[in-house]
């Protein structure tokens, strides 16, 4: 029998790391916020890979922070290993990734939501919602249970994972369960339907656990963290983080593992027909990798702890939906793994989703107000692009109830603006993953600025506190005023100059020189010149790291910049929403199609669109010209 809830401002719909996020934000502006899930054991679940960042997803961490966000902190209190990726090249791509005490994180992120002011957790499972009509559009009021609860709200927010219609594949065997066993969610993909929502399968998948003490590490190659600790979160104390470390191990498949899986694929449900949904290109099982790249001997193999306080290991690499009794043998012909004993098995999981392409660059549904959608469930993977997205569904649902402009980072702004603008335009055919490769400006985007660049944004949204902004505003301060010092401290060739330079393998000086044009030189830095800087006062760390780049690639970044402003050009150039594709006689078929089913918010949308071509943007600069100047000549009349 349905009975009336008290009203919320806020209804999240999971409780995953996109529903954290969301909930998170929307509670800490101060709305009255209510967060869902079929399983308060499933509040920021890692079922998958035990660690946050890696490439291009670090940055994403970061930007979260930046804006106010929860991540960062989590993994910084529970982190068992962490490691700055690509070291070896240039500063635009270094990314941070961290293993986690997986039940760690979860208890501290569970920990987070139930005491944070103004936010309820429910478990229970929304299997609808309530709706009315306005100005011919729907506009959601309410979402409803699955034991006829009715929670009456002004915005609600997807965040369901990979739980609707959720089943579970392994080999022959198919549980219709979300991953680790709990509840699927099998009601609301039909009344998403019902409100004209367009659904499609996807599927990812884990690798088996296997217990510690049946690992022979012998035979393997130990992998460490980094001497010195950095932190996710621009508010964690670096010092408070440097602490012992666990290893992690990196082993390898062999010709033995291969032809193991290439006999029994006929009873891979991925290769026999069974799976419907299409798995991620960038992170495939097993079974893909030694299809797909038969000519590969070996794959990675990396073993990895999944917290302080158990045995499992999780064999990274290694996901497969092959039956229980193949992945015995197949797990068992890995070096280090002949006497392996499996935890948890391997398998593969199908879900419900949608093409992004439904929603606006605010992540609300463009034919239903008030919905809004974020995490997996917007045809995306991994941990850190969720609650990406989480957070920026929970700012503009409270940017929409309190009658304010949404935010929407531009990919020239943010990592979370490449991949927001990747997934509303260009329509997905499988769960989308963020790469350092798909930002254009990532000079510019590095995660060592995140904080420069989006924790202004984060201010004026109101997440991030004025003490916060305040170190901000000093941080710049020290920047500009120390590159400002370097390029007008000049250094002449004395001998002491000289020797330096030749014990550096540099070149000697000829003329006096600024302490910047030093800094610029490959060999050289701003820490390695300190013995010939004899003004230079004690700077914190994350100054010194800011000075050094912006010196060093001070031509790049510039360059970069007058890209950047050629491309806010087309973003400045605004879109109708009700504008009438059909009427520019000039657009190629196919170009009105696309630009109608996705309505871009400018030309620079419009532009990145599969198969609308430069010249159907011509047409359309063109029409738009036209088009302003007639609605310009009827306001004046």
């Amino acid at each position: 029998m349905a009975y009336q809830y008290e009203d919320y401002d806020v209804a999240v719909i999971g409780a995953g790391h996109a529903g954290c996020e969301a909930a998170l934000s929307c509670a800490r502006l101060g709305l009255k916020t209510i967060m869902f899930t079929v399983s308060i054991e499933s509040i920021a679940l890692m079922p998958c890979n035990p660690n946050i960042g890696g490439s291009s997803k670090g940055h994403l961490v970061r930007e979260i922070d930046a804006l106010g966000g929860q991540m960062g902190k989590t993994i910084d209190a529970t982190f068992i290993q962490s490691k700055m990726l690509n070291r070896s090249k240039g500063p635009a791509v270094h990314s941070l990734r961290a293993q986690a005490d997986k039940h760690d994180y979860t208890d501290h992120m569970r920990r987070v939501v139930e005491n944070q002011e103004n936010l309820t957790v429910k478990q229970a499972e929304i299997v609808d919602f309530t709706t009315e009509e306005k100005d011919g559009k729907k506009r959601i009021t309410g979402v409803v249970t699955h034991t006829g609860g009715i929670y009456p709200c002004k915005a609600a927010i997807l965040a369901t994972g990979v739980y609707l219609k959720a089943r579970c594949l392994c080999g022959e065997s198919i549980t219709y369960t979300g991953p680790n066993g709990l509840q699927a969610a099998n009601a609301l993909s039909e009344a998403l339907k019902r409100l004209g929502i367009r659904l499609v399968r996807f599927k990812t998948g884990t690798p088996a656990r296997i217990d510690r003490r049946t690992i022979d590490f012998s035979k393997m190659e130990e992998q460490f963290g980094d001497e010195r600790i950095v932190p996710f979160s621009f508010t964690t104390d670096p010092e408070s983080i440097q602490k012992e470390q666990v290893s992690c191990w990196l082993t390898y498949t062999n010709e033995k593992t291969h032809q193991i899986i290439r006999d029994n694929l006929d009873r891979s449900p991925l290769y026999a027909g069974v799976i419907e949904g299409v798995g991620p290109r960038y992170c495939p099982s097993i079974e893909d990798k030694v299809v797909k790249f038969a000519d590969k001997s070996r794959h990675q193999v990396f073993i990895e702890p999944e917290g302080n306080y158990t045995n499992e290991m999780y064999v990274g690499g290694m996901s497969s939906s092959l039956p229980e009794d193949v992945q015995f043998r197949m797990y068992r012909s890995v070096p280090g793994l002949e006497h392996a004993q499996i935890v948890r098995h391997a398998y593969a999981i199908e879900y419900d989703c949608i093409p992004a392409v439904q929603l606006k660059a605010s992540l609300e549904f463009k034919a239903i107000d008030g919905l809004f959608s974020g995490g997996q469930f917007n045809g995306s993977s991994g941990y850190e692009e969720a609650a990406a997205q989480g957070l920026m569904a929970g700012i503009n649902a409270a940017m929409k109830i309190k009658g304010r402009d949404p935010v929407i980072l531009k990919r020239s702004e943010a990592y979370i603006g490449v991949l927001i603008d990747d997934l509303i335009t260009k329509e997905t055919h499988e769960p989308y993953r963020m790469m350092t490769s798909r930002a254009e400006y990532r000079l510019i985007l590095r995660q060592d600025n995140a904080d420069l660049r989006l924790t202004p944004i984060g201010h004026e949204v109101g997440l991030i506190d004025d003490e916060r902004y305040e170190k901000l505003l000093e941080k710049e301060k020290m920047i500009r005023e120390e590159i400002r010092r370097l390029e007008h401290t000049t250094i002449g060739g004395s001998k002491e100059v000289q020797d330096f330079l030749e014990k550096h393998g540099s070149t000697p000086l000829k003329t006096a020189v600024s302490m910047a044009e030093l800094i610029r030189r490959p060999e050289l830095s701003y820490e390695t010149l300190l013995p010939l800087d004899a003004g230079r006062k004690k700077l914190p760390e994350d100054v010194i790291v800011q000075v050094d780049i912006n010196i060093k690639y001070q031509g790049y970044i510039d360059r970069q910049m007058r890209q950047v402003e050629q491309f806010r050009k087309m973003e400045d150039k605004k879109i109708p929403e009700d504008l009438d594709y059909s009427d520019i006689k000039s657009l190629r078929t196919e170009a009105c199609q696309k630009l109608t089913a996705i309505r871009p918010h400018s030309i620079g949308q419009a532009s990145r669109i599969s198969g609308v071509s430069p010249a159907d943007i011509s047409v359309l600069m063109i029409y738009l010209e036209q088009y302003k100047r007639k609605k310009h000549m009827k306001e004046t009349v």
